[in-house]
């Protein structure tokens, strides 16, 4: 497969994208301080009416299920922490993203946000069965924002999706990232690190969302997490939400064996959850994706 003529400047595409909220932006700010206090997070979100109305509708949802409505900002942030908090805003900055139509992948609008959310809670339902503690808030919000790179690949991969399945049947690549590689110069995980790195995510996120494909190669102090997310988005395209063309064309590493300990039925029990968890939440979660 030969790489398409002149394609965009990576750069090009990532200083296309939206940037992130002025609230996303100040949270992650607030997070990359080590001085910071929970309030610092809790006065951030209470200046942002928009902000405090996703929280409070997902912090009410089934996927957190808490014994008693939570009504203050207070109590949301204290029962969802603050990296679901900066979670939350970061996907609700990046929804233009993660709900456009992915052109190159065949792909309508929507599946890419509701393939990223099956793999958030997923991934969050993954790490029950760590050998050792993942934050659980990083790795929802990871699986979130995984494949965001798609959506800014998509339309340079426009019209070849039928050569890249043919060329993975016929074995002459082993899976839809390397056909990318071989097309662009890049692929979507390395334009999503990029458009990470622009953002200032944090250089966990920035892990997953550059090695969910290739976990090994993550940084080792991230690599469980991202073994986890790498999971999730397996288990998200076995239950039927994928991106479209490129469903179930990637490598399963078995090597996720060196941090989680998952029977065949657990992983059955991991899948029914989180699809009954999506059911519940996937018209919910962030719900002013529509008018954006």
């Amino acid at each position: 497969m030969k790489k398409m003529t002149a394609p965009p400047p990576l750069t090009r595409l990532v200083q296309r994208a939206p940037m992130l909220s002025y609230s996303a932006s100040n949270l992650l700010q607030v997070m990359t301080t080590a001085s910071h206090e929970l309030e610092d997070v809790i006065r951030l979100v209470k200046h942002d009416s928009i902000l405090t109305a996703q929280v409070l509708r997902v912090v009410n949802s089934p996927v957190f299920a808490p014994l008693q409505p939570i009504t203050t900002i207070e109590r949301a942030v204290l029962y969802l922490g603050e990296k679901i908090i900066v979670g939350i805003a970061v996907a609700d900055s990046a929804v233009k993203l993660l709900h456009t139509r992915l052109e190159g992948y065949e792909a309508k609008q929507g599946d890419l946000w509701r393939h990223d959310l099956f793999t958030a809670i997923a991934s969050r339902e993954v790490i029950r069965y760590a050998k050792n503690e993942i934050d659980a808030g990083v790795a929802f919000t990871g699986g979130l924002l995984h494949d965001i790179g798609k959506a800014i690949i998509s339309d340079c991969l426009a019209g070849t999706s039928r050569e890249v399945l043919y060329r993975i049947e016929q074995g002459v690549v082993s899976d839809y990232i390397t056909a990318e590689q071989e097309l662009l110069g890049y692929d979507h995980a390395v334009a999503g690190s990029e458009l990470a790195v622009h953002w200032g995510l944090p250089e966990a996120l920035q892990a997953v969302v550059r090695y969910h494909h290739q976990p090994e190669l993550a940084p080792k102090e991230y690599r469980g997490l991202v073994y986890a997310v790498h999971l999730g988005d397996i288990i998200a395209m076995m239950w039927g939400q994928d991106t479209g063309s490129d469903g179930m064309q990637y490598q399963l590493d078995t090597r996720y064996t060196a941090y989680f300990e998952i029977s065949p039925e657990q992983l059955a029990m991991i899948m029914l959850t989180a699809q009954d968890a999506f059911e519940e939440i996937n018209q919910d979660f962030l719900p002013s994706k529509e008018a954006k």
